[in-house]
């Protein structure tokens, strides 16, 4: 689960008909994206933020909380919590508390399964005679799916710290209404990130992302966030829309969030531009110098020969046009899985293709087009 920090303002929990409430809460969002870019609206008045890049960043996390809860309070009363899990911690905030690492569950336990905000739920559990989150964890998941059904079986998963959020926690309704301008002075509450700026096509795209997502549920939509790494497949990962990137501009004096680690040197990373295919499973190939002998990588880092042809699952021999690398990395190098390997472009008439070779073999890792 991911680890966030949670802004809760107790003053700004329902929305009135002017739109002062959103507008106040779009103020705190804004404050708040000063020292972190990746702010989420999740309902009025409560936002969260991923803790562990900006803790790091600022010192830990009672000082990211100290500095989150002062910004939040120049506009208005606020609270904060971190803990692992949106629900787990929502609640933190409204104690002020700070949950430790995988402290979760035991957070949870003692509390009243009243916060899971499931009357129905709630009701037969009380008459069963489960008032705690602890005790509903403690129910065995086969029992707890036949008994309450798929939403009871994932709110037994968010009772047990095993979960981070209820389907109806959020409410993309309020990220609507802020991605549309409650304010023209306030900076919009949305992620589009997808196309690159603000404009009108944006905002459009963004109101109809948050209905599919309320459609759907909070993991319905996603989109694709880069982050650090050496292969194209560890440079990106699927993240919920909601927490996705903004466009540059979207807050006044920040600028383009990018992910932890992306910036990196990362030694033995390809250089850009990134392949457009990256295969779920590497595909086998062969390598060959004039001579027809293998290509091998050295211990070294180096080429036995310079490639001349390649063959991809035991297919024809494709002469090469251009070939560059090879790029060697030794990821884990301290522990038993360590892995060593060497990435290799190479370039036929039909395609372009990244090659990576371990232990003596090469794969086809990924395709340019």
């Amino acid at each position: 689960m991911d680890r966030l920090l949670v802004v809760r303002c107790p003053d700004l929990l329902e929305e009135d008909e002017g739109g002062a409430v959103l507008r106040t809460f779009a103020e705190v969002i804004a404050a708040v994206e000063a020292y972190c870019p990746w702010v989420t609206a999740v309902r009025c008045g409560i936002c969260s933020l991923p803790a562990r890049g900006p803790a790091r960043y600022f010192g830990g996390e009672d000082a990211l909380a100290e500095i989150v809860q002062a910004a939040a309070g120049q506009v208005t009363p606020a609270e904060v919590g971190v803990a692992d899990g949106l629900l787990a911690a929502v609640l933190a905030a409204r104690r002020g508390l700070i949950v430790p690492a995988g402290g979760t569950p035991a957070f949870l336990a003692p509390l009243p399964v009243a916060v899971l905000g499931q009357d129905d739920l709630t009701g037969l559990l009380d008459r069963l005679g489960i008032r705690t989150l602890g005790g509903f964890a403690a129910l065995p998941d086969p029992h707890v799916l036949g008994r309450f059904g798929s939403d009871g079986a994932q709110a037994h998963r968010v009772a047990g710290g095993r979960s981070g959020e209820l389907a109806d926690l959020r409410q993309p309704r309020v990220t609507r209404l802020l991605a549309g301008g409650v304010a023209d002075d306030v900076p919009v509450v949305a992620e589009p990130g997808f196309w690159g700026g603000v404009s009108d096509a944006d905002a459009r795209a963004a109101r109809c992302l948050a209905v599919a997502q309320e459609l759907l549920g909070p993991d319905g939509v996603v989109t694709v966030r880069l982050q650090g790494g050496r292969s194209p497949a560890e440079r990106a990962r699927f993240v919920t829309w909601t927490t996705g990137e903004r466009p540059r501009g979207a807050v006044p004096g920040a600028t383009r969030p990018t992910a932890a680690g992306s910036g990196a040197p990362w030694p033995g990373q390809i250089p850009a531009p990134a392949p457009a295919v990256v295969h779920p499973d590497p595909v086998r190939a062969d390598l060959a110098d004039v001579r027809g002998e293998p290509v091998r990588v050295s211990a070294r880092g180096l080429l036995t020969a310079a490639p001349d042809r390649l063959s991809v699952e035991g297919g024809p021999w494709e002469p090469l046009s251009g070939w560059a690398g090879p790029w060697p990395s030794d990821e884990r190098w301290w522990s038993r899985s360590r892995r060593r390997g060497a990435r290799l472009q190479a370039v036929t008439a039909r395609a372009a293709h990244l090659l990576l070779v371990e232990r003596g073999h090469w794969w086809v890792e990924a395709t340019y087009g």
